[in-house]
């Protein structure tokens, strides 16, 4: 896992039950060919943008660009000031839920590496902006990929279905699990 610096807001947000994370919006093309990349969370497998702790030695863009390599493969250009924020409730270890806000800098992606650290745990998908901000759970990331890409979402867009809940996902894993064990048992 990542170093983690704590500033003084940070503190004072872990004090009030917040925590912030820095994120990458990773995208590529202009116009009609602007695509915008997401990755599915290891969990739940909903889709979201590379995101994690702000990391000691680095800045907080820097460490966003990390994260877009270590989860995505992506090199690139990242802005030096975040497009905006959102907050989402994060899961943690203990089983604790924490509201975290999220600061976006925008990556423009310049190169896709072969390999990278978290290759082969989420899925990538380049999408249209549409797609991408209708693909999100959280409403906040988006009406920030929306108002980053420059689209009105207020047209008739059929909604994607909803993530699949903790629950679902762990009930899943468990049938999957049993039906794997069922085979072995039929041998």
């Amino acid at each position: 896992m990542n170093d983690v610096s704590r500033s003084d807001d940070e503190m004072e947000g872990r004090k009030s039950g917040k925590r912030r994370q820095v994120a990458a919006l990773p995208w590529r093309g202009e116009g009609d060919a602007l695509r915008i990349l997401l990755v599915s969370s290891r969990e739940t497998r909903r889709w979201v943008i590379p995101k994690g702790w702000p990391m000691k030695g680095r800045t907080d863009p820097q460490a966003a660009a990390q994260e877009a390599y270590e989860e995505a493969g992506l090199k690139g250009a990242i802005a030096p000031r975040p497009f905006g924020e959102y907050p989402y409730l994060k899961r943690l270890k203990n089983g604790q839920a924490r509201m975290v806000k999220v600061d976006v800098y925008p990556l423009e992606v310049k190169e896709t590496l072969a390999a990278w650290p978290e290759q082969g745990q989420r899925t990538l998908e380049w999408m249209t902006p549409v797609e991408a901000a209708l693909a999100v759970q959280e409403p906040e990331l988006r009406d920030l990929i929306a108002r980053f890409a420059g689209v009105d979402l207020a047209s008739d867009h059929d909604m994607p279905a909803k993530a699949p809940t903790p629950v679902r996902v762990a009930f899943q894993r468990l049938r999957r699990r049993v039906t794997a064990l069922w085979g072995r048992y039929r041998r």
